[in-house]
C-alpha cells in the first residue's frame, strides 16, 4: 500500500536563467484529495560562468554536451546538496529534480535536460527522481508542458493556471481532460533586450514601457506559424535563436520600441489563447513581477480576475509540482497527461535513481 504523505526537495531551473529554484515540500492525501506545504526554498544563482555556458549550449557539438551534462550534473549535485545541508533536511523520501533544458525538438522525437545523470544520487545522498520528459517524446508527445497535471490535482480552483518564465504556458479543463500549451516567449526575449542595456531584467516592465508599438513589427510577430498551430504544441530556446530574435532584428528600432512591442505581442497571444475570457486565472513565474505586462493583459482580459498569489508560491510553483512528480513516480501513478502533450497515452514518466549507500 503507498504511503499518504511524503517528504521531498523540488528541483527547477528554467529557461529564463534565473537560478536553481530549490523547495523542501511536504505532500499527504486526505480524504482522496492531495495537500502542499512548502517550507524552506531557495533561488541559487547562476555564476557568470554558468550563465555564459547555458545561454550559448544549444549550438553545442553532442561531445561538448555529454561533457556539459557531466559538469552539470556535479554542480547541481553539490548545489542540491547544500540546500540539504543548510536546512538540516532529514529522512528525505526523495529529491526530485527536472534539471535544465538546453535542447528541446520534440518533432524530432528528442528533448535534451542536463543534470539528470544518474551520478546525481550518489552525489545528493539521496533517492533522485528526474529526467522527466524523455519518455513522452519518446512515446510521440511534445514533452512538455508537464506542470498541467498539477495545476489539476493542486489548483482545481481556478479556471486557469498561466505561468509566465522564459515562455509562458497555460493550462486549464476541457470538458473531462486537461489541456495545456506554451503560448509564447517571455523572458527569453524581454531579458535578451534587457541584457543588451546592461541590466539583468526590465524591473516592473518600465523600460518597455517607455517604448513605441511598432505594428508592422507586432503583425509579423503575431503571424508566426506557431501561433497557427492547435494544441498540443510547445516550445524550445530554438524557436527564440533560430525564429524570433532574427525576425525582431529585421526592424530597425531601439531596444525600448522592441521591449514594448514585445510585450504587447505577449499579452495579446496570451488572450487569444484562453477559449474563455472570464474566471479567475492563477499567474505565477518572474514575469509576474512586471507589472506593465499584466496591465497590457488586463487591457485584453477585462473581465478575467488575474491573480498573483504570494512570493513563495509565485516564485517556487513549478518547484513544488516537479516535486509531486516525483511522488507520483514514486507510487507508479500518472504524471503526464496525454491530452496535454499528446503522447500516447497516458504514463508515470521519470528515471528513479538510488543513493549510494556508503
Amino acid at each position: 500500500m503507498s504511503k499518504e504523505s511524503y517528504k521531498v526537495v523540488g528541483v527547477m531551473s528554467g529557461t529564463s536563467l534565473d537560478g536553481i529554484d530549490l523547495a523542501h515540500l511536504d505532500f499527504s492525501i486526505e480524504d482522496g484529495k492531495w495537500l502542499f506545504e512548502i517550507h524552506e526554498c531557495e533561488t541559487i544563482a547562476y555564476p557568470d560562468e554558468w550563465l555564459n555556458k547555458l545561454k550559448i549550449a544549444v549550438s553545442f557539438s553532442k561531445d561538448a554536451l555529454d561533457d556539459l551534462n557531466k559538469k552539470y550534473t556535479q554542480f547541481l549535485g553539490a548545489t542540491i546538496r547544500g540546500f540539504i545541508d543548510k536546512h538540516q533536511l532529514k529522512n528525505l523520501d526523495a529529491v526530485c529534480s527536472h534539471g535544465h533544458t538546453i535542447l528541446h525538438q520534440p518533432q524530432r522525437g528528442f528533448t535534451l535536460q542536463i543534470g539528470n545523470l544518474p551520478e546525481l544520487a550518489t552525489m545528493v545522498k539521496e533517492r533522485v527522481v528526474c529526467d522527466f520528459r524523455v519518455q513522452d517524446v519518446q512515446l510521440g508527445g511534445q514533452g512538455a508542458p508537464l506542470v498541467p497535471i498539477g495545476d489539476r490535482i493542486l489548483f482545481s480552483d481556478y479556471d486557469y493556471c498561466l505561468n509566465l518564465g522564459g515562455f509562458s504556458n497555460v493550462s486549464f479543463e476541457d470538458g473531462t481532460r486537461r489541456i495545456a500549451f506554451d503560448i509564447s516567449p517571455v523572458n527569453t526575449v524581454l531579458n535578451f533586450y534587457a541584457n543588451q542595456l546592461g541590466i539583468d531584467y526590465d524591473d516592473k516592465g518600465n523600460l518597455a514601457k517607455s517604448g513605441t508599438v511598432d505594428t508592422a513589427l507586432l503583425n509579423a510577430l503575431n503571424g508566426l506559424d506557431y501561433y497557427q498551430k492547435t494544441f498540443p504544441k510547445s516550445l524550445g530556446f530554438e524557436f527564440v535563436k533560430d525564429v524570433v530574435l532574427p525576425l525582431i532584428e529585421t526592424f530597425k528600432l531601439s531596444t525600448e520600441d522592441k521591449m514594448r512591442t514585445f510585450v504587447e505581442h505577449i499579452a495579446y497571444q496570451t488572450s487569444i489563447a484562453l477559449p474563455k475570457k472570464s474566471g479567475k486565472l492563477l499567474a505565477t513565474g518572474g514575469g509576474t513581477y512586471n507589472d506593465f505586462l499584466l496591465e497590457r493583459m488586463r487591457y485584453y482580459l477585462p473581465e478575467m480576475e488575474i491573480i498573483v498569489p504570494d512570493k513563495t508560491l509565485l516564485e517556487y510553483k513549478e518547484a513544488l509540482i516537479f516535486g509531486l512528480l516525483g511522488v507520483l513516480k514514486l507510487r507508479n501513478e500518472i504524471n503526464v497527461l496525454s491530452s496535454v502533450t499528446g503522447a500516447k497515452h497516458d504514463h508515470s514518466s521519470g528515471e528513479i535513481y538510488l543513493k549510494t549507500i556508503c
